[in-house]
């Protein structure tokens, strides 16, 4: 058979395929011995509990299907952010949240409203799910533009802390935006929240239209495990949960809901790897700053800079030369920023002792 030119022709069963342009993930290098702040990982590792339900986790239970209503994690969280159960939902990271809200809860003819600057997951959604959309242009400061959303739309969705500009909304500009659209889902995605934003958990008491959706990757170091939640009015998240048992019963495994479970319980751990990573944050803004760098006010896990004169594509490149991974967009009104994550004090400090001397020849 002749295979010049197959893969450039078209096959007559490919008119039915969907096809879409996927979401690219933070590259995940093999090679272990490089300082990886690329993907906003936490550095540091999960609650010593969860170690230890791992490591005497009976694994003869997983010859049995998990609980399909993941409750012993929904209960937790539900104790843990003064909600009721039936106002929690539990997926396989937040990821999974949020596709599962997409399907659930946009559904109109009329487009859905997100930044034009945000996480660049939600466009990927809404083409693979063909939901309309249009964006709205963030401010030269890479803030909401609030009256942006108050005009007709199919829903929205905000990430507050914004990805990848670090950029938090204040909860008054959330309530607003929330008040305005009371015939639509306003989904909040606070994946960062936990690094000094605030949440917007107790608006759920205001508006029956609201939705909160937050992680286990970013202030729990556990994105290896896959786990997100969502807080909302019990109506919400049993539509959610329609959705979700229409795909598969058994979206959560034994392993991830015990490790979930340990991880809430340890709230002064939690507390503690925050407030470092915040602090590293603090201490690495000002070292920026002192190498000829502009920053976002961040309120995240990262750090979102520019330098003032050398193009952000020549330091990514020596950086990651150097073994040093952060991420890079080659898209409008950011091509010149890089995103970088924050690591522990010590690689910090490795990353800003390689930029000065790299900038110092330049």
């Amino acid at each position: 058979m002749d295979n010049t030119n197959v893969a450039a022709k078209a096959a007559p069963w490919e008119k039915n395929i969907r096809k879409v342009v996927p979401y690219v993930a933070g590259e995940q290098p093999k090679n272990q011995n490089v300082i990886k702040l690329n993907t906003n990982e936490c550095p540091y590792p999960p609650a010593p509990g969860v170690k230890a339900v791992l490591n005497g986790f009976d694994h003869d239970i997983l010859r049995k299907y998990p609980d399909p209503n993941v409750s012993d994690l929904v209960d937790i969280l539900a104790k843990r952010y003064g909600v009721d159960s039936s106002q929690v939902f539990v997926g396989v990271g937040s990821d999974d949240v949020l596709a599962m809200s997409f399907i659930t809860f946009f559904n109109s003819d009329k487009p859905v409203l997100f930044p034009d600057i945000t996480y660049s997951f939600y466009d990927v959604w809404a083409d693979l799910y063909r939901i309309p959309y249009e964006t709205q242009p963030l401010d030269e400061n890479f803030c909401i533009r609030k009256e942006d959303y108050f005009k007709e739309n199919g829903g929205i969705i905000i990430a507050n802390p914004n990805a990848p500009t670090g950029v938090s909304m204040e909860m008054s500009v959330i309530d607003e935006i929330v008040s305005k659209n009371q015939d639509s889902i306003v989904i909040i995605d606070e994946a960062y929240v936990d690094f000094g934003g605030e949440t917007a958990i107790p608006l759920l008491k205001k508006y029956d239209n609201l939705l909160i959706v937050q992680t286990f990757s970013k202030s729990r170091s556990m994105a290896g495990m896959r786990i997100g939640f969502a807080i909302g009015n019990p109506k919400l998240i049993s539509y959610l949960n329609d959705v979700k048992f229409s795909f598969n019963s058994y979206t959560m495994n034994a392993t991830a809901i015990v490790a979930g479970v340990a991880s809430v319980e340890d709230e002064e751990y939690f507390k503690n790897i925050t407030s470092k990573v915040i602090a590293t944050r603090e201490r690495t803004k000002k070292e920026l700053k002192r190498l000829g760098f502009v920053l976002t006010d961040s309120k995240t896990n990262f750090i979102f800079a520019a330098h003032k004169t050398v193009p952000a594509q020549e330091i990514f490149d020596a950086l990651r030369e150097n073994q040093i991974y952060v991420r890079h967009w080659n898209k409008d009104r950011i091509s010149n920023y890089l995103r970088i994550s924050i690591g522990t004090d010590e690689e910090m400090d490795t990353v800003i002792s390689f930029l000065e001397k790299y900038l110092a020849g330049k």
